[in-house]
């Protein structure tokens, strides 16, 4: 199977995947000039995931450039919220973290470009995540879904003050095998660096659909503070200031704390 040009795939054989949903900043050539401004489109990725985790363990990785403005494959297909009640963003979102309009006036898309934005992106997103979990669980036992994921650490409309460091999603305990979140959150603990297990961030639907121990499947996610390996600025971000370059020695502290969690989470798996 052919994939687009803007969905990786790369296979490994041992019972773990890392997902990266939100680490893209492609926007098709029709889209760029309908959104405020390319800048604005691109600001809520998460940045430098894919260096954040590369090398730090023998895993598939099933990742996407598609910017989240165009699409969150993270999301609920139906457009139903995850997060009941508080502010978040949709399937194809309108507004950024901090609530300011992605799209000029007018621009927005419709339900059909909605529909249609999800089969040309969420729906082989989705299939390429789900092919290589049943490759993997022919082999093994149990697999570790692992949702990668970072974010600025002050975002007033999303969250009160300072996110922790480390953010372990699990939906309550439903998602994974509790063996493998307490092997996690261990590995977190030893770390020294701020850290929480279901807290603001519980798991998007990549976790919570695919997560079902009962069939040996565990997804979590790790929602990361951009400070823990970014220099962030102090105030607003605009576009002087943001994204971040990535700094290899300033991540790498952060980079031996992942290793280890991963290692915890293959350690179980294996």
């Amino acid at each position: 199977m052919t994939l687009p040009a803007w969905l990786t795939v790369r296979r490994d054989d041992t019972p773990l995947i890392l997902a990266m949903p939100h680490g893209g900043d492609w926007l098709p050539d029709d889209l760029r000039g309908r959104f405020v401004s390319p800048w604005t489109a691109m600001r809520d990725a998460d940045w430098h995931i894919s260096a954040l985790y590369d090398g730090l363990a023998k895993a598939t990785i099933v990742a996407t450039d598609v910017s989240r403005s165009v699409i969150d494959v993270n999301r609920d297909p139906s457009g139903a919220s995850l997060y009941p009640g508080q502010a978040t963003t949709g399937l194809c979102p309108t507004t950024d973290f901090d609530g300011a309009p992605l799209y000029c006036a007018g621009q927005e898309p419709g339900d059909a470009e909605i529909a249609a934005r999800r089969e040309m992106f969420f729906v082989p997103y989705h299939a390429a995540l789900a092919a290589e979990i049943a490759r993997l669980r022919q082999r093994h036992d149990n697999v570790v879904v692992y949702d990668c994921h970072s974010i600025r650490s002050r975002i007033p409309r999303l969250f009160d003050g300072l996110l922790p460091e480390f953010n372990l999603g699990t939906n309550g305990g439903v998602t994974c095998d509790p063996a493998l979140a307490a092997a996690v959150m261990a590995v977190l603990r030893a770390s020294g660096r701020s850290h929480v297990c279901d807290g603001r961030f519980r798991g998007g639907w990549t976790t919570r659909h695919y997560g079902r121990p009962h069939e040996g499947v565990h997804a979590v996610q790790m929602e990361i503070a951009m400070r823990a390996y970014l220099h962030e600025p102090e105030g607003a971000v605009d576009a002087g200031n943001w994204p971040p370059a990535w700094e290899a020695n300033h991540a790498s502290d952060v980079q031996k704390i992942l290793s280890w969690a991963l290692a915890a989470a293959l350690a179980f798996a294996n």
